[in-house]
């Protein structure tokens, strides 16, 4: 399922693909998938978004620079957080997946594959760096909460895994 920019109203996309996520500051909010949707009402916007865990702590952030910049453009905004569906790696749009590994953190495998990686049983996880795939768990917590702490044995370089979420 990915979060279709049907529901955003077409004059709010540029203004919605400057707002950074504040924990990944190279994907914007559109392409790491929480706004859920955003409607316009002559000044008035109404923004849904959605975590990408439970609790997460950027989702204040996220919605005060929603509001920031919305009212920089003249329009007032409301933003209601939305629990379900829960969010999903599935929404993460594939500029957000290439802008996560240009960035240094390998983006989500599907499932079945992550458990495999996560469980330390397949080496999957391709170095940020180098390419390579002879890479080892470190932590199952990375940076943040959803991510894991990778070591490529090739280049000797740690980076970080956004782990599947579904």
């Amino acid at each position: 399922m990915v979060i279709e920019l049907a529901h955003i109203d077409e004059e709010l996309i540029p203004i919605l693909e400057k707002v950074s996520d504040p924990e990944i500051p190279v994907l914007s909010i559109l392409e790491m998938g929480v706004v859920r949707s955003a409607k316009v009402s002559g000044k008035e916007v109404q923004v849904k978004i959605t975590p990408t865990y439970s609790g997460c702590p950027a989702m204040d952030v996220i919605g005060d620079d929603i509001k920031t910049a919305l009212n920089k453009a003249g329009y007032s905004t409301k933003v209601q957080l939305v629990l379900s569906p829960a969010w999903t790696t599935d929404w993460i749009t594939e500029k957000g997946r290439k802008a996560l590994e240009d960035y240094g953190i390998a983006p989500p495998l599907e499932p079945d594959a992550d458990k495999e990686a996560l469980l330390g049983n397949k080496r999957i996880v391709k170095c940020t760096n180098c390419g390579s795939t002879q890479t080892q768990l470190v932590s199952q917590f990375g940076s943040t909460a959803c991510k894991a702490l990778f070591k490529c044995e090739d280049c000797q370089e740690p980076f970080d895994y956004f782990k599947c979420l579904k």
